[in-house]
């Protein structure tokens, strides 16, 4: 017997619905792929919130990433589940596995890092060492000696709160941190880690810098080269001191300097060197080699020393020990400064406030504050601008102010007087 009219409508329907099924699963399978169990070792890929998302697990830890945007059937933006598939191997590949043999603790990694610093980019050795007491005294200690990869950024946010507790300054815990970060982009790129720990860490926010520098003001100047002591070290110091606070010149600069860098008759003085941990090298940074001008007593004092000293050489250094030529003990230099400054009774200054003295005077005098970052050796011009208080008025405000309220006492002087 003949199925009804409805019978046949039913069949048809389910059989256009079972036709669009297969056609739907045909498009999907062709934009996606077909779904296949994966082989052990090769992450999972899901998808979640329209994104394509893979994990897998690196040395016993879970790895997670987003690989991009799911794209929508009839749409040609996002990833279809094949290319999906290729970004997580891609990505997988980048992020390398790091294996038992090549798990490296933070010490081995930062003494590579170090060696790499020095013998590949060239850094000085002052660098250098001052990057492996962070690490001896603050770093290693902290983070211990298991593998790096273990490090999270849990790890490293609490390393700078306890540091802040401690009172350690913040722009010292920043560069230590800073160093951290180095480091683990360096086991990065080495395939020691999967991920850098640091990155995303926050560092300590700036604080507001004292705005008062110390400096010395002429007397006082006058009284430190008065109480410099009359013996054969003094002699060269006298000269020193004056040279700091009239150059601008840092400690190690002038320890460096040679005959041959002063110009006489250029009346300039041109800094290529400097002292710092019993080495001889370049100075600070690359603006440090500068050129600054030689004040008229500063090259008359300079040329007196010259014909006191026995070692007068072109390549012999201006401020040497008077008795060997070598370079004069920093220690030594800043032991006998703090007694001088005692003797002569003036506020408690640092030798480097000798250079503030130097920045402070020019800019009283009127300097240009681009000439004065050149002089001065400073990488930038807000450095130099701690100095900007000191400058004269460009504005005229103290004769503004005058006319302003200068008078008025004086009038309502006259006022009262013309009443009584």
């Amino acid at each position: 017997m003949p199925p009804e009219d409805h019978e046949w409508q039913r069949l048809g329907r389910s059989l256009r619905a079972a036709q669009t099924r297969a056609r739907n699963s045909a498009t999907c399978e062709r934009h996606y792929g077909a779904m296949a169990k994966r082989s052990y070792g090769t992450g999972s890929l899901f998808e979640k919130g329209g994104s394509w998302y893979g994990q897998w697990r690196v040395g016993g830890r879970l790895v997670k990433r987003k690989l991009g945007a799911r794209r929508e059937v009839g749409t040609r933006q996002g990833l279809t589940k094949a290319q999906a598939e290729r970004e997580l191997r891609r990505t997988m590949d980048e992020v390398r596995s790091v294996s038992t043999a090549e798990r490296v603790s933070l010490d081995e990694a930062g003494g590579r890092y170090l060696r790499h610093l020095e013998a590949v980019r060239a850094r000085k050795r002052s660098t250098v060492q001052d990057y492996e007491i962070m690490l001896r005294r603050h770093l290693v200690p902290f983070f211990g000696d298991g593998a790096l990869d273990r490090v999270t950024s849990d790890d490293v946010a609490t390393y700078v709160q306890m540091k802040r507790r401690t009172g350690l300054a913040r722009q010292t815990v920043v560069n230590q941190v800073n160093l951290l970060h180095g480091v683990c982009a360096y086991a990065l790129r080495r395939g020691w880690v999967s991920v850098n720990p640091v990155v995303g860490v926050e560092r300590p926010p700036p604080q507001n810098r004292d705005p008062d520098i110390r400096f010395l003001s002429v007397d006082e100047l006058e009284a430190l080269l008065r109480a410099v002591p009359d013996d054969s070290l003094g002699q060269m110091e006298g000269a020193l001191y004056l040279t700091a606070a009239m150059t601008g010149l840092r400690q190690g600069e002038l320890v460096a300097l040679r005959w041959q860098d002063l110009d006489w008759s250029a009346g300039i003085v041109r800094v290529r060197r400097s002292f710092s941990r019993g080495e001889l090298g370049t100075p600070k940074s690359r603006r440090s080699s500068r050129a600054v001008p030689l004040a008229d007593r500063v090259a008359a004092e300079l040329e007196r020393h010259f014909r006191r000293s026995v070692f007068q050489a072109d390549a012999d250094l201006v401020f040497a020990h008077p008795q060997t030529g070598n370079p004069y003990d920093a220690s030594r230099l800043r032991k006998r400064f703090k007694r001088a400054v005692a003797t002569a009774g003036i506020r408690d200054v640092r030798f480097h406030d000798l250079r503030h003295t130097f920045g402070t005077r020019m800019a009283a005098n009127g300097a240009p504050f681009r000439a004065l970052m050149e002089w001065m050796g400073h990488r930038d011009l807000a450095t130099t601008l701690v100095y900007a208080d000191y400058a004269p008025d460009p504005a005229r405000g103290a004769s503004f102010a005058k006319a302003a309220f200068g008078d008025a006492h004086a009038r309502e002087v006259r006022a009262r007087s013309k009443t009584v």
